[in-house]
């Protein structure tokens, strides 16, 4: 649609409120309970349009279950921006590698940030440029304008659950060279960045999807680690978003706020005037947008009501409250009369500056005039033309093989049938589950010429004599693993979070069945490999049972028409496994390794 642009003078409080808030419409039912509704939102209805219309909403999140094929994406998003009174922000999390909500097999996901800083000293910025050029181009392909990347945390803490390789780099200069490349080629497509997690999110060890983190660092760490990444990328090429982070940095603020059990506690950043106002508009000199977090996350919704969140999200100087409410049905839908008759009335009685608000919806306006100007006429034949092509993803499989990293080696590798000093032919893959059995098993095969007898076990399933037997019958062990488990961030949220605690009992026992099987190959002197395919961290535990190591930041699996099960990383580390490849990668992140 045209920008129909309205001074925002003449806009009324409730036209200017509607545009600072961002809905997600995950699932919907017509009818039924709220939080039993699990019914995927792929075709807009017409009451949830009617709410965009009615209450000038400026803009909705998407997730995997809105955006199921190319052509129900177009359809979709067409329907969304029919309904918006000005140019709707259309966003979603398309960071690459873990947190990738288009399907895998449809839209090019990549192997994620870290596997990027891994290829950054002998290839600089070389793949953050290309990946978000590609990741940005699908996007706008499909219609959505927003995307909330790049993470430009700096990952300072092995036991972080929801960061670790989504970060680039524990190095702050890497990140910022790195996610400044990103900013820049997203942008290029049309594609809204959006820096998160603001002050930084890379030094904590809980997850404020469950609960509230907190940062002790003082105001020098602060400013040489957290916010460097974010002070270079204002300075150099300011992003048209920038996303809060749930944290309390008692350095930064150390005032308190009373929550809803009339506790006070100190605020989060999210919730910050110090922070989101006077550190990030003033010191930084940062202008455009500022985005929430999603606000049903239990590092906010666990200590305040929605509408008291959003009002003081808005209070702390942010312009978009992301996710306020859930809508699930259409009796939910009434929740947004509510919402509003809540912040109209701090508003009226200056609990929200009228000033503030207008240059709130400045900026917004803004930021919609310089990307969403021109009509766009999507086409459903070009987005499937541009999604996943071959030169996207030769891409992502270039991407998969510079970043594999060799941490040791031992005269293991390169493994190859003719290595007739080790009389490879029999090999015993230990996995996490079947389906990486199965991926990384299909690579070797494929590449070998079906040169191995290839044997697997999965630590999900775990039959520990059946395992010791083909051990025993092995002539090398590749033992691979996945550290720490997803957080609600890679499933896809809070609605899903359950999804982590019916697994975390297998999960916490698969270290230990692990490490057993590692000490038997060990006793019977197998050769062994040992592969980290997510955060190389946990390499420390496994190196004295190890003759090689391998280092992947990445497991993506994709299941193709023909029941081939296969991932880019998995193909670069057989890749590598069978000496057809070098590993090119550095370790972007400080491994402690006996010496």
């Amino acid at each position: 649609m045209a920008f129909n642009h309205l001074a925002v003078a003449n806009k009324s409080v409730t036209q200017q409120l509607g545009q600072k808030l961002m809905l997600d419409f995950r699932y919907y039912c017509e009818t039924g309970n709220s939080t039993a509704c699990r019914s995927p939102m792929t075709k807009l209805p017409q009451e949830l349009a009617n709410a965009i219309t009615k209450y000038h909403i400026g803009g909705v999140i998407l997730f995997a279950e809105n955006v199921q094929d190319t052509a129900q994406i177009v359809t979709l998003n067409t329907a969304l921006q029919n309904a918006a009174t000005q140019p709707l922000f259309i966003a979603i999390d398309q960071e690459g590698g873990r947190v990738a909500r288009i399907n895998r097999e449809v839209a090019t996901s990549f192997t994620g940030n870290m596997s990027i800083g891994a290829t950054y000293p002998k290839q600089g910025t070389y793949y953050a440029t290309q990946v978000a050029k590609v990741i940005g181009k699908e996007l706008n392909s499909l219609g959505i304008n927003v995307n909330f990347a790049p993470t430009v945390d700096v990952n300072m803490n092995a036991a972080n659950p929801v960061i670790n390789v989504r970060s680039f780099s524990e190095n702050p200069d890497e990140v910022a060279k790195l996610g400044a490349a990103q900013v820049v080629a997203f942008e290029n497509e049309q594609v809204i960045s959006a820096l998160k997690h603001f002050p930084g999110h890379g030094d904590t060890h809980v997850d404020s999807h469950t609960g509230l983190p907190r940062v002790d660092h003082d105001k020098k760490t602060i400013w040489q680690n957290d916010l460097a990444p974010f002070k270079y990328i204002i300075d150099k090429h300011a992003p048209g978003m920038i996303m809060t982070a749930h944290i309390q940095y008692p350095a930064l603020d150390d005032s308190l706020l009373e929550n809803k059990e009339g506790e006070k506690m100190l605020k989060p950043a999210t919730m910050s005037r110090a922070i989101m106002h006077d550190l990030l508009r003033t010191e930084l000199n940062y202008q455009g947008v500022v985005v929430t977090d999603a606000l049903d996350m239990a590092g906010i919704s666990d200590f305040f009501d929605p509408e008291t969140a959003v009002i003081e999200t808005f209070k702390a100087g942010v312009d978009i409250a992301l996710m306020p409410i859930a809508i699930r049905t259409t009796d939910d839908i009434k929740k947004l009369d509510k919402l509003f008759t809540r912040l109209v009335n701090a508003v009226n009685t200056n609990t929200l500056d009228k000033n503030e608000l207008a240059e709130s919806a400045q900026r917004i306006a803004v930021l919609k005039q310089r990307f969403l100007s021109q009509p766009s006429t999507l086409s459903v034949n070009i987005a499937h033309a541009t999604l996943g092509n071959p030169s996207h993803r030769k891409l992502e499989a270039d991407l998969a093989l510079a970043a594999i990293t060799q941490v040791k080696n031992n005269q293991l590798l390169p493994i190859k049938p003719a290595n007739k000093s080790l009389r490879l032919k029999r090999l015993h893959l230990i996995m996490p589950d079947t389906r990486k059995c199965i991926a990384l098993e299909q690579a070797l095969q494929n590449l070998s010429d079906n040169a191995f007898t290839i044997t697997c076990s999965s630590l999900q399933g775990f039959d520990t004599k059946l395992s010791k037997n083909t051990i025993k019958d092995a002539d090398v062990v590749i033992a691979a693993h996945a550290s720490p488990q997803q957080s609600a961030v890679e499933i896809g949220g809070m609605d899903d979070i359950t999804k982590i605690s019916a697994h975390s009992l297998s999960r916490h026992e698969q270290p230990k069945a692990l490490r057993a099987q590692l000490e038997y190959a060990k006793q019977l002197q197998k050769p062994l490999l040992f592969i980290s395919l997510r955060a190389p961290y946990e390499i420390t535990d496994y190196e004295r049972l190890s003759d090689a190591i391998l280092a992947s930041y990445a497991y993506n699996i994709d299941i193709d028409n023909k029941n081939q099960v296969a991932g880019p990383a998995f193909t670069a580390l057989a890749r590598v496994i069978l000496g057809l490849d070098v590993a090119h990668g550095k370790l972007p992140v400080t491994v402690p390794l006996p010496k």
